[in-house]
C-alpha cells in the first residue's frame, strides 16, 4: 500500500504560503455539519447519489472502456471522448466523501478504479481511454478532444483521494501524466490548448501538493495562451472557447460558460500564486460584468442553449435558459477563490446563492435524478424534444453526464466552503461564509454553530475553547440582511459582523438576519423579465408551482400586486421540508383577444383574485414536471 506520511483532510483549493491571499481554508476535517439542510443533503449525497453514480458509470460503460485499455475486458469504446473525466469525477466525489464517512466499500471501489487507471496509463504518462482505444493520434483535435480536461479531472481525483486517505497510488498515476504534460507542451513544446479548461486549476493544485514548480509555470502558460488564435487555427470560431481574447484583455466572460468559468478559476489560482495582481484585477471586473449583466437571479449561468454559452449582456431568457448545474458548480469554484484573494464577502454571496439556487436545483431530493438545464420558466403545454429539456422532468442519467458526478463532488466537499482564517497574524481571525449548525475548529477556536438557516435567520455561536489572546469572529452579513443585528446592534448588510476579544468559553454571539420575503426586480435591459417580480426569502428563490395554485389556475395567466402581502409556512412534511410562501394575485384571460388589424386588445378588467404559492426553487420538479415560473408579470 502506498501511503503519506499521514492522513490529510485539506479541501480541494489550498494556496500555499506563500500566495497573496487574504484568507485561508479552514480544512474539511475541522468543519463539521451535523444537521439542517446541508447535512441533509449530504447524507443523501453519500447514501443514494454516489453509490448511484457508480452504478450508471458502469451501465453506461464508461469503467468498461477504461478496463479494455487495462486488459480486464474486451470490446470497443462506447460514449463520448470525454468519458474517463465522469469516472475522474466521481473518484474525487468518492474521496471527498470517504474522508466524510469513511466506509470500506467505497475504498474498495476506489481502488479498483485506481488499478485501472494506473495498468491503462501508458508508459510515458499519457492516459485517456477513449483515444487509446480508437486509435486516434494524440492531441491531434484538442479543441474537441478534451484530452487535457480529463487529465485535469483525473489530478483532482488524485489530490482528494491523496489528502483524505493518505494513499497515493493515483496520485502517482496524476503526477506520471503532469511530467508528460509538462514535457509536451509549452513555449518548448506543442504551443495549443484544450477546448475545455480545467487542467489551470488542477496543475496549480498540483504544485501546491508536490512543490513542483513546473506545474505552475506550465498552468501559467495555458492561461495566457488562449485568445491568440490556437483554436482558431483549428478552423473553429474561438468565442465558444473563451479564446477570442486574451483572458488578461477581458472585461467580461463569454462562450461556454462552464469553460470560461472554469478558466477564470484557473486564472485566479495562477494569479494568487505568481502574486500577479494585474491578472486578479481583470478577473475582478470579469466577474463583476458576469454578475451583473450575464446571471440569472437563481446564480444560474449561461443563456443560450446554443454553445450552452453566456449570451450578450441581459440576454437572460426565463424559459430557454440554459443555466447548466456545472457552470453553477464552476460558478462557486472561481468565487471561492475571489473570495480567497480578497476576502471580500460579495464572493461569498454569490457562492451561497448559487450553491442554493443554481447548483442544488440541479439533483432531485431523493438524490438520483438531475436537471442538466435549469430554466426559470416551463410553459403549461411544453413539449420535451431535446433529451436536456426540462419538460422531462428530472432524468437519471445522461449521454453528456458531466453535471450529475459534479453536484456529488460538490457536497461531498461543501464543508470547506464554510469557514476560513484570516493571514493577519497580529490578529487571529475567524470567518464564517455559509450557514450551517454545527462545529467549527480553527485560530486555535473551538465554535458551536446553531441555527436553521436558511428556513430562519438565526445564527447563534457558541465558543466552546479559546486562546489566551484576541480572536477575531466574523460572520457573514448578506448584501440583502437589510436590519441584521449581532447581539441586538445593527451590523451593515454586504459585509462582516465583527467581534474582536479574548474569547471565554461559554460566550456566545448571535446573528440574526431579516427573512422578511421580498419580490426583486430585473435590471431594466432584461427584456424577458420587464414587468416582472421574483420571489426570495433569505438565500433562496422560490418558484410558483402548477401543482400548488387553485383549480384552473393556469401560470401563464396570472399577475402579481408586489405590494401585496406575503406570509410564510414552515412544511415539515413537505419536499423533505420547506418553508412555503404564500401571496395573493390576478388572474387573467388565457389570452387577449386580436382584433382585425392585428392590435391586442386588453384582456378585460383587472382579473380575478387568486391565491399563489411558491416552493423554494430548488425544490421545484419534484414531483413529477409541471408548469413552473420565477418571474411573475406585475398587476
Amino acid at each position: 500500500m502506498a501511503t503519506t506520511s499521514a492522513a490529510s483532510t485539506i479541501g480541494p483549493a489550498v494556496p500555499t504560503s506563500a500566495a497573496a491571499v487574504r484568507l485561508r481554508p479552514v480544512g474539511l476535517d475541522d468543519v463539521h455539519v451535523t444537521a439542517g439542510l446541508w447535512h441533509q443533503r449530504a447524507e443523501v449525497n453519500r447514501t443514494a447519489t454516489v453509490p448511484a453514480g457508480l452504478r450508471q458509470l458502469r451501465a453506461a460503460d464508461n469503467v468498461q472502456n477504461l478496463e479494455i485499455v487495462a486488459g480486464r475486458a474486451e470490446g470497443e469504446a462506447r460514449g463520448p471522448i470525454f468519458a474517463d473525466s465522469d469516472i475522474h469525477k466521481w473518484l474525487e466525489a468518492a474521496a471527498w466523501e470517504y474522508g466524510r464517512s469513511g466506509g470500506q466499500e467505497l475504498m474498495e471501489a476506489m481502488l479498483d478504479l485506481t488499478a485501472s487507471l494506473a495498468e491503462a496509463q501508458a508508459e510515458d504518462g499519457y492516459l485517456n481511454s477513449v483515444v487509446q482505444l480508437r486509435e486516434g493520434a494524440r492531441y491531434a483535435n484538442l479543441p474537441w478532444s478534451h484530452e487535457h480536461y480529463c487529465a485535469g479531472h483525473l489530478i483532482q481525483a488524485a489530490l482528494a483521494f491523496s489528502r483524505t486517505t493518505g494513499r497515493t497510488e493515483l496520485l502517482d498515476v496524476a503526477v506520471r501524466f503532469a511530467d508528460h504534460l509538462v514535457a509536451t507542451f509549452g513555449p518548448d513544446g506543442i504551443r495549443d490548448v484544450d477546448g475545455h479548461p480545467v487542467i489551470e486549476m488542477a496543475l496549480v493544485e498540483l504544485y501546491r501538493e508536490t512543490g513542483t514548480r513546473a506545474y505552475l509555470d506550465l498552468a501559467a502558460w495555458f492561461v495566457d495562451a488562449r485568445g491568440h488564435g490556437n483554436i482558431a487555427g483549428h478552423g473553429h470560431e474561438p468565442t465558444y472557447f473563451s479564446d477570442r481574447v486574451p483572458v488578461r484583455e477581458a472585461s467580461t466572460v463569454e462562450g461556454h460558460a462552464v469553460r470560461a468559468v472554469y478558466l477564470a478559476a484557473g486564472a485566479a489560482d495562477v494569479a494568487v500564486e505568481t502574486g500577479d495582481v494585474e491578472l486578479l484585477e481583470t478577473l475582478k471586473i470579469q466577474f463583476d460584468a458576469m454578475v451583473g449583466t450575464k446571471q440569472y437571479v437563481t446564480g444560474g449561468l449561461g443563456s443560450r442553449w446554443e454553445g450552452e454559452a453566456f449570451g450578450d449582456p441581459y440576454e437572460l431568457p426565463n424559459d430557454r435558459a440554459y443555466a447548466e448545474t456545472c457552470a453553477a458548480i464552476g460558478g462557486v469554484q472561481w468565487a471561492w477563490r475571489m473570495l480567497l484573494a480578497t476576502g471580500e464577502s460579495r464572493y461569498a454571496d454569490q457562492i451561497e446563492l448559487m450553491l442554493y439556487n443554481g447548483m442544488l436545483a440541479g439533483v432531485s431530493l431523493t438524490g438520483t435524478e438531475f436537471f442538466y438545464v435549469n430554466a426559470l420558466h416551463l410553459r403549461e403545454d411544453a413539449h420535451p424534444d431535446e433529451e436536456r429539456s426540462p419538460a422531462h422532468g428530472r432524468r437519471g442519467w445522461f449521454d453528456c453526464a458531466c453535471c450529475p458526478p459534479n453536484v456529488m463532488r460538490t457536497l461531498s466537499s461543501l464543508e470547506g466552503l464554510i469557514a476560513t482564517t484570516g493571514d493577519d497574524e497580529s490578529v487571529p481571525s475567524l470567518q464564517i461564509h455559509q450557514f450551517a449548525p454545527g462545529r467549527i475548529q480553527a485560530a486555535d477556536c473551538t465554535v458551536e454553530v446553531e441555527t436553521d438557516y436558511p428556513w430562519n435567520g438565526e445564527i447563534r455561536l457558541t465558543i466552546q475553547q479559546a486562546p489566551v489572546h484576541d480572536v477575531a469572529v466574523m460572520l457573514r452579513v448578506p448584501a440583502w440582511a437589510e436590519g441584521a443585528t449581532l447581539d441586538g446592534e445593527p451590523v451593515a448588510a454586504g459585509g462582516y459582523a465583527a467581534a474582536t476579544r479574548t474569547w471565554s468559553p461559554g460566550e456566545t454571539l448571535t446573528l440574526l438576519l431579516p427573512m422578511t420575503p421580498r419580490f426583486v426586480r430585473a435590471h431594466p435591459r432584461v427584456d424577458a423579465a420587464r414587468g416582472s417580480v421574483a420571489l426570495l426569502r433569505g438565500p433562496l428563490v422560490h418558484a410558483f408551482e402548477a401543482g400548488d395554485q387553485a383549480e384552473g389556475v393556469v401560470l401563464d395567466d396570472v399577475s402579481l400586486d408586489p405590494n401585496a402581502e406575503v406570509t410564510a409556512e414552515p412544511r415539515p412534511e413537505l419536499l423533505d421540508g420547506v418553508t412555503l410562501l404564500r401571496t395573493s394575485g390576478r388572474r387573467h384571460r388565457a389570452s387577449a383577444a386580436v382584433d382585425a388589424a392585428g392590435t391586442a386588445r386588453a384582456a378585460g378588467g383587472g382579473g380575478d383574485p387568486v391565491s399563489l404559492t411558491a416552493v423554494p426553487y430548488f425544490a421545484w420538479a419534484n414531483r413529477g414536471p409541471q408548469a413552473m415560473r420565477v418571474w411573475i408579470p406585475t398587476s
